[in-house]
């Protein structure tokens, strides 16, 4: 909107300097400094406000559209005994052989060993070591299946 250059704003303070005085200028300054604050803040208030109203229009609409396709599901199963895409409507999937029936899961009570469960969750957990972390001939080798942690570096000598 306002393209000020170097040389314009140049020109600009140069008359300010001549007409306002380099003794009133800083003064003169602060006050307009406040006038731009108050007229930001005005304007900032005045598009919050508009926000607001796109935002209550956009909700009245939403909530219309909500109200027409509730009224329009109503009306279609008025009693709700069978909701669209019920089960009266879906088929069995043709990806399954004749007699096979899918299972539900054992719930954590029908678990025939809860310790190998927890054993098998934890190995599935832990991270796997990157080639490059593989253990070295400076890091000693454990016998346990438990992962090692890299050992702190030596403490630096007063030599060095």
């Amino acid at each position: 909107m306002f393209d000020i250059g170097a040389s314009e704003l140049l020109v600009i303070v140069i008359v300010a300097i001549l007409v306002i005085g380099p003794k009133d200028m800083p003064k003169a300054l602060r006050h307009a400094g406040r006038w731009i604050g108050k007229l930001r803040r005005m304007s900032n208030h005045f598009r919050a406000g508009l926000d607001e109203v796109v935002r209550q229009a956009e909700i009245e609409e939403m909530e219309e559209n909500w109200a027409a396709r509730n009224k329009e599901i109503m009306a279609k199963y008025p009693d709700g005994s069978t909701p669209e895409g019920g089960a009266e409507d879906r088929k069995a999937p043709e990806n399954l052989l004749p007699g096979q029936e899918m299972e539900p899961l054992a719930s954590a009570g029908e678990t025939a060993d809860p310790d190998a469960a927890a054993e098998a969750a934890i190995r599935r957990a832990a991270p796997v070591k990157a080639p490059e972390h593989a253990p070295s001939a400076n890091i000693p080798a454990t016998n346990s299946d438990e992962p090692t942690l890299p050992l702190d570096p030596p403490p630096p000598g007063k030599g060095g």
